[in-house]
């Protein structure tokens, strides 16, 4: 996002968005303080190899927002957007992470995709004391106290998709990742998980964030001839490997392919004749049946075009903002050390049904589901837990 010269705010649907601002510019004191405002930053890759899986969230808050504002606000108070481009920069995060809270002094961010981004801004959040709502599904492993985990953690997808894959599929497994935090982390998971069925790991393989070559790691999948693939490649590069995977006969009529990271939004850019027959591992598909869901799903079409598809990392985004707002409202202040605190039991009826914060590792309790990618580009949700699964960021491995 290139600098402005001025503050522009711009009125959109009840809206305030607060739209960039030059180096050194002076903070607009009225919106800062006025009691009719309150600042909510949104953080994310809107350009770069991620923004394929992470633009889309800002849509998704933005609508919450809009649906928060026209109800009256936060206690009050209109919420007045901040909107920042992490450009799949870990460096670009952290600057624009400090801005956010340094310069604009929004009341928390919801924001961030990778786990690498997530560290990138947590230096920013403990000087400023600030508060991070973060949307995305991660491996745990870990518990800040500037930040609520409002996606499922590790063992709360990895291990529902391994013991899946293990009944369902078959025992023996190829893992292939991007190579970072995220995928390494998960994979230390699934190897044990694996072994406790009775499992056996044929290959493990990681390619670098934005990759686009994936013939060497698909020859060596053909040549180990796994029941199972568990895939935790990222971002753009799935657009490579999963065309690659069907050209070279592993389309999902033939080969057992589960993602704990691609969901309805990344079948967009895929293709959804890449993506079909393969499964995904999430707390949300746009198929949930129940009325909260479908309410949503209509307004967001609605708001945003009939042909738009939502995935899990947008369905908890839009959760994230409410998740704030009912925490701001039972701590009846926008400190956010006292908005954490009263986090903790906080309970929201999302469109994928009842989530609630645990009362003390700020991750929060779902349901776990897996789809299979239909040619439509929407899931077929073929298993779902029977109730609420409690977050464990630190599992014993």
């Amino acid at each position: 996002m290139s600098p402005m010269n001025r503050r522009d705010l711009v009125k959109t649907g009840g809206t305030m968005f607060v739209l960039g601002a030059a180096s050194g510019t002076a903070l607009f004191s009225a919106a800062a303080n006025a009691q009719e405002g309150v600042k909510l930053g949104l953080l994310h890759s809107l350009s770069g190899t991620i923004a394929i899986a992470e633009a889309a969230l800002v849509d998704a808050e933005k609508m919450a927002i809009d649906e928060i504002n026209a109800a009256g606000g936060v206690m009050g108070r209109k919420i007045e957007v901040v909107v920042e481009d992490g450009a799949s920069e870990n460096s670009v995060f952290a600057e624009k992470a400090r801005k956010l809270l340094e310069r604009d002094k929004v009341a928390a961010i919801v924001g961030c995709y990778t786990s690498a981004s997530r560290k990138a801004v947590l230096p920013a959040l403990s000087r400023a004391k600030g508060l991070l709502f973060y949307p995305t599904y991660y491996e745990g492993q870990e518990q800040d106290k500037h930040v609520v985990y409002t996606s499922q953690e590790a063992t709360q997808s990895v291990v529902a998709a391994v013991e899946w894959l293990a009944r369902e599929k078959g025992k023996t497994f190829f893992l292939v990742g991007s190579d970072y935090i995220y995928p390494r982390t998960c994979n230390k998971i699934a190897k044990p998980t694996i072994a406790k069925l009775g499992g056996k790991v044929l290959g493990e393989e990681y390619a670098p964030l934005g990759h686009t070559e994936f013939s060497s790691i698909i020859n060596k999948i053909k040549a180990a001839k796994p029941d199972c693939i568990y895939s935790t490649v990222v971002g753009g590069s799935n657009v490579a490997f999963y065309k690659q995977l069907r050209a070279a006969g592993l389309d999902g009529t033939k080969q057992t392919l589960l993602s704990t990271v691609v969901s309805e939004n990344e079948i967009e850019g895929i293709g959804k004749d890449n993506a079909v027959g393969y499964y995904a591992c999430m707390g949300y598909f746009q198929s949930v049946k129940n009325p909260a869901n479908e309410k949503f799903v209509k307004a967001f079409k609605a708001k945003y075009g009939q042909d738009r598809v939502i995935g899990d990392p947008m369905e908890v985004a839009y959760n994230s903002v409410y998740l704030w707002k009912l925490a701001v409202e039972k701590a009846k202040s926008f400190d956010p050390e006292k908005v954490l605190a009263a986090s903790a039991g906080v309970e929201l009826d999302a469109p994928e049904g009842k989530v609630r914060v645990h009362a003390t590792n700020q991750h929060v309790w779902k349901k776990v589901r897996i789809g299979k990618a239909l040619p439509n580009g929407q899931f077929d949700i073929v298993w779902e837990s029977a109730n609420q699964v409690e977050p464990n960021p630190f599992p014993t491995l």
